[in-house]
């Protein structure tokens, strides 16, 4: 596809991670350069964390406040399991070349996992793998795909994903196999992987992203030690929840439901979801662009449901497990954490409009769905899990989706101008505000070093 990369953004950010990775390694030894100047950081999630720890590194006096009762944001390693830590928001490195998430498992020596998308087997929705002759049929559509959405992103208006593949969907019968590819396709390879409806994805920025290269691993402890590492030595208070940003004068002021805090500077890392919301009032009003960007990005919901087994089932030598549903985006997407960690659990993905569908459904009925679409691939008679966790990301008041994505109507420009400070007193960060790396943990953790890099140049 014709892909505009930002390079110059990725050379700005690992420049600052290159010249600020030694700040990460606690206890730190503060600067004193910065003597009695006050920042307030909003959000305690890896963004926050990482501009938090870097400023406090170069000698300010950092607090974070955060509304959880705990810290991370959208990564949140569950320990219900006592044996098998599991991650409910961000699991892996992807691509773990250069990455500065690497890096920060590197320094505390933390055992990483490798899964293989290669390692993977694709089922029909009655069960039976695909043939020889079906594979090409399916590595056909894909191609015919990616043509569509090229010549789509050469017309002067933007589409929706679902309006640029509809003329090669009525190419074919309701019930014919391309079209169940096709369908297929798009969940899998677009809404799983940015989140967001193919009614709402945008072609001509489907893919204006960037990708460390090497290959994706998992955390065998979970991925919070990442933020445990970035949150160690910094003042972290849990539970307040921000009302309102006075940011017009100095000091910033900062009011929650029970506390009133006064900064120099204030960086608001709090989710794309939680700033659509509206709820966390800016004192005055945000400029127009910002509130467009705001407005105008997505915010995409991508739902887990983990189901835990006596025994593995399904076949011990692959990591993903794929299902052509007849309901398209149904639990098309599996891991199994087998044959990478021993451990007789499948991971089940719901993204976009499925996954907003499973937001609003028991616990119960998810499980019952999950194990519906399991019976039809291995057969009736495979057992109840003997344990399940499941999360709804929509409806976390405090992250209202899983991460962001370009929707029709806006541009790649629109996250740098949600990045950009106001008045040299309020900063942003959080992975919707990085043109390179946005839906990512590791564009989380390089927009919050941008952030603390705008205030270390002021």
């Amino acid at each position: 596809m014709l892909i505009d990369k930002r390079e110059f953004l990725k050379a700005i950010a690992i420049g600052s991670l290159a010249n600020t990775g030694v700040s990460f390694a606690m206890p730190y030894q503060p600067s004193d350069s910065h003597p009695g100047e006050r920042v307030l950081v909003i959000g305690a999630g890896l963004a926050g964390l990482a501009a938090a720890s870097e400023l406090q590194s170069e000698g300010y006096e950092v607090v974070v406040i955060e509304a959880r009762d705990r810290i991370g944001g959208r990564v949140w390693t569950s320990k219900l399991w006592k044996d098998i830590p599991l991650d409910l928001g961000a699991s892996w490195i992807h691509g773990v070349r250069k990455n500065p998430l690497t890096a920060l498992a590197d320094k505390i020596k933390a055992r990483r996992l490798e899964t293989f998308y290669d390692l993977a087997a694709i089922y029909h929705a009655d069960g039976t793998s695909l043939s020889g002759k079906e594979l090409q049929l399916f590595e056909r559509m894909r191609s015919r795909i990616s043509d569509v959405l090229e010549r789509a992103q050469d017309r002067n208006n933007d589409l929706s994903l679902r309006e640029a593949v509809e003329p090669l969907l009525r190419e074919f019968p309701p019930d014919a196999m391309e079209r169940r590819f096709i369908q297929f396709i798009l969940n899998s390879d677009y809404e799983q992987e940015y989140s967001g409806s193919s009614a709402k994805l945008s072609t001509h920025w489907l893919e204006h992203d960037e990708e460390f290269e090497g290959g994706d691993v998992l955390f065998a402890s979970g991925f919070g030690i990442i933020p445990e590492l970035l949150a160690n030595g910094l003042e972290i208070k849990l539970g307040q929840v921000v009302q309102e940003i006075q940011w017009n004068n100095s000091p910033v002021r900062v009011i929650t439901q029970d506390s009133r805090y006064e900064a120099d500077y204030v960086v608001v890392s709090v989710p794309l979801g939680v700033l659509k919301d509206g709820k966390v009032r800016f004192t005055p009003s945000l400029p127009r662009d910002k509130r467009e960007a705001i407005t105008k990005l997505g915010m995409g919901v991508l739902n887990k449901c983990y189901l835990r087994f006596e025994e593995p089932f399904w076949p011990k030598d692959v990591d993903w497990l794929e299902y052509i549903a007849d309901q398209p985006g149904s639990w098309t997407e599996w891991v199994s954490l087998w044959r990478v960690a021993q451990q007789p659990v499948l991971l089940g993905f719901n993204a976009a409009d499925r996954g907003r569908e499973i937001d609003v459904l028991s616990d119960e009925a998810i499980v019952a769905s999950a194990m519906e679409t399991l019976r039809s691939i291995f057969g009736e008679s495979i057992p109840e899990p003997i344990g399940f966790q499941v999360t709804r990301w929509g409806q976390d008041p405090f992250a209202l989706g899983s991460y962001s994505f370009n929707a029709v109507g806006s541009t790649p420009e629109m996250r740098d101008t949600l990045a950009e400070s106001l008045e040299d007193r309020l900063f942003f960060a959080g992975e919707a505000t990085n043109s390179a790396y946005f839906g990512t943990a590791h564009g989380a953790l390089l927009s919050g070093l941008q952030a603390a890099k705008q205030i270390l140049d002021i």
